[in-house]
């Protein structure tokens, strides 16, 4: 089943000498459940791919599709309530909100959208992270991996028809990064829930379904088992 499709994205910045081509015709599906990353250095296409994506940001040009769904023939009002019910999103710099408590901020999309959650969804997330003995711990009790974790748990609580990851791990030590990429993976797998993450860490990728390339704004599918190529 085919959850993102993305046909044609270009995003231009500036003009004349100032041009910047940060995407150059973009195409590319994911399927219900797969796990997908986007490699890149600094500077790439990669952060503007997945704000399009998003629809934090407006393509110059081409479609995105989630489930069918063409987000910029939304209107603005539409796109932003689609966005908070379909797309989970998880930041390098994790967001949670201080003055909440771990419950409180994996329950907050919800309550954002005017819905009861459900205890039993709640604890189970709480038991798939680890989070349950900290459960009334704030933000700021809580170490950077924890914190990484109650984010994930954020993005999963509505089931979102996609998780995009921007740099998950890009403040963490290796313990964590590699904590954390084992629970993308067993959402992913438990779940079936569609992710697509950007690193440029190709240290990453070794668990996921599926690696792409941007460079210079133009994207590349290297498919599954890359190391090699990268090597």
């Amino acid at each position: 089943m085919e959850i993102v499709e993305v046909r044609d994205l270009c995003k231009t910045y500036g003009t004349g000498e100032a041009k910047v081509e940060a995407l150059k015709h973009v195409s590319f599906t994911l399927q219900k459940g797969e796990f997908a990353a986007v490699i890149g250095e600094s500077g790439s296409g990669k952060s503007t791919l997945l704000n399009c994506i998003g629809a934090l940001d407006e393509p110059t040009g081409g479609q995105v599709f989630i489930d069918g769904q063409d987000l910029f023939t939304m209107r603005e009002e539409n796109r932003t309530i689609f966005r908070r019910r379909n797309i989970g999103f998880i930041f390098q710099s994790f967001h949670l909100i201080p003055e909440l408590n771990v419950e409180q901020n994996i329950m907050f999309p919800l309550l954002l959208d005017h819905k009861k959650p459900d205890s039993g969804q709640v604890e189970e997330i709480l038991a798939v992270l680890g989070l349950r003995e900290r459960r009334g711990h704030l933000p700021g009790q809580l170490s950077g991996g924890q914190q990484q974790r109650v984010a994930i748990g954020r993005a999963l609580i509505t089931r979102p028809k996609l998780i995009l990851a921007d740099e998950p791990t890009g403040n963490l030590d290796r313990k964590n990064s590699k904590e954390v990429m084992e629970l993308l993976t067993k959402a992913s797998r438990q779940y079936q829930q569609t992710i697509l993450m950007i690193t440029h860490n190709p240290n990453l990728i070794t668990s996921v379904d599926r690696v792409m390339q941007v460079a210079d704004g133009i994207l590349s599918d290297l498919g599954g088992n890359v190391n090699e190529k990268l090597s």
